[in-house]
């Protein structure tokens, strides 16, 4: 049992002693955290970069995509199937169809995060919707809903889940699924109907 200092200035850190301290020790030589996953998962901040800029003074649209595809790639590490199971595993993603909206201009420097949501997933893809909001002021700059394969990269074919990944993707999705489903999944583009 933690014992707490006394003294109601200093700040409530507790002293660990006997097995309680041996405990709290293992405690921090674990590597093998199960990850927490929020809904919806946020990324860090990310800065337009100067090179990003157009000839019309915002960032080019391209961008919009490369800062979209980092905030995945900050998601699918936290979940286990990034880089490392790509390295030691062979297996990777590829994306079948984005639909990308841009709603307001994003200038350099500007900090930005991206949001991730699992929407649904089956034995081999991934759907999902993303935002890019501005960082300071909580704006959403664009959205961008992605339907993403799971991939063997040994044949280059589609591949099924194996079941960690699974088990990951269950619990994302147990997270995820408390969010409303945003009105822009699903959106295809049209003319506006004329009345």
């Amino acid at each position: 049992m933690p014992h707490f200092y006394p003294n109601a200035q200093t700040a409530r850190f507790p002293i660990y002693t006997g097995r309680a301290l041996q405990q709290y020790c293992c405690m921090l030589d674990r590597t093998d955290f199960e990850p927490v996953f929020f809904a919806p998962f946020v990324s860090s901040v990310m800065p337009v970069e100067p090179a990003w800029i157009d000839l019309n003074g915002h960032m080019n649209m391209a961008y919009y995509h490369v800062l979209f595809d980092r905030g995945v790639d900050e998601m699918y590490t936290l979940a286990g199937f990034g880089w490392d199971y790509l390295k030691e595993r062979n297996h990777s993603f590829f994306t079948a169809e984005v639909h990308l909206r841009y709603l307001r201009e994003l200038k350099d420097g500007d900090p930005v995060r991206v949001t991730f949501q699992l929407l649904e997933y089956d034995s081999k893809r991934l759907h999902f919707f993303q935002q890019l909001f501005h960082a300071r002021e909580g704006w959403v700059a664009a959205t961008c809903e992605n339907l993403s394969l799971h991939i063997d990269m040994s044949v280059r074919k589609v591949a099924p889940f194996p079941a960690d990944v699974v088990k990951r993707l269950c619990d994302i999705r147990k997270s995820h699924e408390r969010l409303p489903r945003p009105e822009a999944v699903g959106k295809r583009i049209a003319m506006p109907q004329k009345a």
